[in-house]
C-alpha cells in the first residue's frame, strides 16, 4: 500500500521495526534515557540535546550540558536551522523564597529547517516523549523568543 504525503512517496512497509515509532520509524537510544535519569535523579546535566539520525533510524544524544551551564549557553547550543528534542533544567525561587526546578522538554523546530525534518521530528515527538518519564513542562518552538528565558520562567511558576 503506498499513499501520497507532502510531497513524499511512502510505503506501508517503510514504518515497521524493533522498537522502532510506528508513525516515522524512530527508535530511541538507550543513551537518550539514562542521560535523562541522571540529569533528573542525580543532576548531573543542566541540558541534553538530541538528534535523530535519519541513516540510524533512531534519536540520540548530541550534546549535555554540564551544571554550571546556563541558559544562554544551552540556547547557543540548539542549532538555528535544525530540528532538535532538548531537556531544560530550569531552576527557580518561588514566591515564597523556595528553591525549585522544573524539566522543560522543547520541541525546537524552526521555520528555516528541512520540511522532511520538521515532519520527522513532528511524527516521532510523542513516543519519544514516553520514553523520558518526569518532563514537567512543555514547549512548542519555532522561532528562539518561542523558547526564551521569559518563556522558561513564565511556564515555571
Amino acid at each position: 500500500m503506498q499513499w501520497w504525503n507532502q510531497g513524499l512517496l511512502v510505503s506501508g512497509d517503510v514504518c515497521k521495526g524493533e522498537g522502532a515509532n510506528a508513525a516515522s520509524g524512530m527508535a530511541v537510544h538507550d543513551d537518550c534515557k539514562l542521560r535523562f535519569l541522571e540529569l533528573k535523579a542525580k543532576r548531573t546535566y543542566r541540558y541534553i540535546i538530541f538528534k535523530i539520525e535519519e541513516k540510524q533510524k533512531q534519536v540520540v544524544v548530541e550534546k549535555v550540558g554540564e551544571p554550571t551551564e546556563t541558559y544562554e549557553d544551552f540556547a547557543a547550543s540548539v542549532p538555528a536551522e535544525e530540528c532538535r528534542y532538548c531537556i531544560f533544567d530550569f531552576d527557580f525561587v518561588t514566591a515564597e523564597n523556595c528553591q525549585k526546578s522544573k524539566i522543560f522538554f522543547i520541541a525546537w523546530s524552526p521555520d528555516s529547517s528541512r520540511i522532511r525534518s520538521k515532519m520527522i521530528y513532528a511524527s516521532s515527538k510523542e513516543r519519544f516523549k514516553r520514553e523520558l518519564d518526569g518532563i514537567q513542562v512543555e514547549l512548542q518552538a519555532t522561532d528562539p523568543t518561542e523558547m526564551g528565558l521569559d518563556v522558561i520562567k513564565g511556564r515555571a511558576i
